[in-house]
Order: C-alpha cells, then sequence, then structure tokens
C-alpha cells in the first residue's frame, strides 16, 4: 500500500518513522477528502503510560511513545497542524547527563527502552541513567553490573531485581505484557549458566515467556534428548555452551525453529577464551544457527525477543510489548 501525502515535506516526516503501527495513522485526508483507498485500521491500540503529562512538549526534550501516538492521531483527524508535528518530532531525542546522553526515543524505534551497560560504569551513573529512562518508560535493565552498583540501584528503586547470577539489574514499574510463543534457553553445562542467565533475563523483561534447560551437554545427550518436547515447542532456542561448542549443532537438528548460539569463554587452555567454541558454531553443519560474540547472553536474548516478536503476527502491534502496555 502507497503512502498518499500532499508535499515533499510530509513525504520526508513520514520516512522518519517507518514503524507500521505509526504509519498506518498517517493515511490522512488529502486537500481535505479522504482518499476511498486508503483503508484506515478498524482497532487501534495505543500506549499509554501513567506518568504520560495531558499536554505535548513540543520544543522540550521530545516525545514519548504514548504522546507520540496521540499527536499522531490529533494530525490524522486534523486537530493538529503539519507543523506542529514537525516541531516535535524535530527535537532531539536524548537527556543530556553530563557524562552520558541518554537515548529517550529509544523504546520509540526499537520497542524496548536503552538498556544499560554497567561495566565500567559508577554506580551513581548507574542509578542517574536508569531514573533518566524511567521517567519514561516503565522497566530498565542494566547488565554486567557490579555488587556496589547493584547496592546503591535498590537503595534508590525500591522493588529492583539483582539477578546475581546474570550480574543484571532489572526495575519494572508494571511489568509488559507477555507476548505468546516462548523462548528456550539451554546451556550446555553449569560453567555456563551466568551467560545463560543473562539472555533469559534479558528475554524476559522484554515481555517473553522463557523456559530455562540447563545442563544439557553433549557429553550426556541423553538429557537433551528426554527434554524434546520443550525445546520442539519453542519459537526461538538460545544454546549456550563453551568448551567445543558442540551444543547449538545438535539442536539445530532437532527443531524446525531459529536457533542463536552463544558461545562462553569455559574450557582449558585451548580453547582460547571461547575462540575455540566461536568457531565451531560458526562452522555448525546445523541450519539455522546464528552466533553472538563470545559470552554474550544479552545479545542472544534481544535478538530472540525480536524473533519472538514477529513469530506471532498481531498486526501493526506485534513489533513490541511496549505497543500493547495498558
Amino acid at each position: 500500500m502507497s503512502l498518499v501525502t500532499s508535499s515533499p515535506t510530509f513525504q520526508e516526516f513520514a520516512l522518519r518513522f517507518w514503524s507500521a503501527d505509526i504509519l498506518v495513522r498517517l493515511f490522512v485526508p488529502v486537500n481535505g477528502k479522504a482518499d476511498k483507498n486508503v483503508r484506515a485500521p478498524t482497532k487501534v491500540r495505543y500506549a499509554h503510560f501513567a506518568r504520560d503529562p495531558p499536554r505535548f512538549s513540543w520544543h522540550f526534550g521530545g516525545v514519548t511513545l504514548s504522546e507520540a501516538n496521540a499527536l499522531l492521531e490529533r494530525f490524522r483527524e486534523g486537530k493538529v497542524g503539519q507543523e506542529k508535528v514537525l516541531q516535535a518530532f524535530q527535537t532531539a531525542p536524548l537527556a543530556e547527563l553530563g557524562f552520558a546522553q541518554v537515548d529517550t526515543h529509544r523504546g520509540l524505534r526499537k520497542g524496548f527502552p536503552e538498556v544499560i551497560y554497567g561495566a565500567g560504569k559508577t554506580p551513581e551513573q548507574v542509578v542517574q541513567i536508569a531514573a533518566k529512562i524511567l521517567e519514561q518508560s516503565p522497566c530498565v535493565l542494566a547488565t554486567r553490573v557490579t555488587p556496589e552498583q547493584a547496592q546503591l540501584f535498590k537503595q534508590r528503586f525500591p522493588g529492583a531485581i539483582h539477578h546475581e547470577m546474570a550480574g543484571c539489574l532489572t526495575m519494572e514499574k508494571t511489568p509488559l505484557p507477555k507476548r505468546p510463543g516462548r523462548i528456550a534457553v539451554l546451556c550446555a553445562g553449569t560453567s555456563d549458566l551466568p551467560v545463560a542467565e543473562e539472555a533469559a533475563v534479558t528475554a524476559n523483561i522484554m515481555g517473553n515467556q522463557v523456559d530455562r534447560l540447563f545442563d544439557v551437554g553433549v557429553a550426556g545427550l541423553h538429557r537433551l534428548l528426554n527434554r524434546l518436547d520443550l525445546i520442539q515447542s519453542a519459537n526461538v532456542l538460545i544454546v549456550v555452551a563453551g568448551m567445543e561448542g558442540a551444543l547449538p549443532s545438535v539442536v539445530a537438528g532437532l527443531v524446525s525453529k531459529p536457533v542463536i548460539a552463544v558461545p562462553t569463554s569455559v574450557g582449558y587452555g585451548a580453547s582460547f577464551g571461547g575462540i575455540a567454541a566461536l568457531l565451531g558454531m560458526l562452522n555448525s553443519c546445523g541450519s539455522g544457527v546464528t552466533v553472538v560474540n563470545i559470552d554474550n547472553g544479552f545479545g542472544a536474548g534481544y535478538a530472540a525477543s525480536q524473533i519472538n516478536a514477529l513469530a506471532h503476527d498481531r498486526g501493526g502491534d506485534s513489533l513490541s510489548p511496549l505497543n500493547n502496555h495498558p
């Protein structure tokens, strides 16, 4: 379906917002007359967060996801002009903290707010970034955190959870609704648990149902075969392994779903800190295996969430659990 526009300026504006959930509401009347070939959506679900003020921030810090939804709806109905809409979206989508520039539009573009990488940051920096994210988002995730960062974070945000095994912090003012479909996280051995848990925590907070299946490495293949019902029912599988990294190939031969392989740095000298597992996974003979970086559980969890979102077709809302947030 082509987008009907009335001027190059409006075309430029529309191209900036490629999300189907947003573009579907830009099928507006042209020169005051509705185009009969353009069908308006019969049902559109909008995100709305309790913290959102009943106004539009035309020039002050950009717009949030729910403000963007409301603004575009008003534009479609002819209640606000094109100039005002352009002004709102041209505002710099960031919050300047001096030591960091927080991307306040990450949730609008990606369906999930900016994630904090804790390594190298002070506890106060992690807390300040999280506070800014939580001003406009229902949740926040921090990875690779230290005990000191976790201690201050939990003091500042009552209800925050420190996932010690995963090295993650999560804070959910309101949990995102869980999508249909499941993500399975498998790991070869107990030593791989920190990476596997990082993947599981990431996928969970992004709005997915997660099943964990640990210590099912190829040294005891019967442990894996005993749970075929679980692994074959998942929409996406994250398979974490160190040593020679053989487990993803085995799993890929048993399922018809995408397999995301995560090499870990677990192993003896010739494992070269995970390089052996990485190369083994990259050379997998199993079809449908993709590979992330060594110990990158977060990257695997994030990618699995995006795949699971696409697996369940809910029209324009399928790309982001934020779009279904009450």
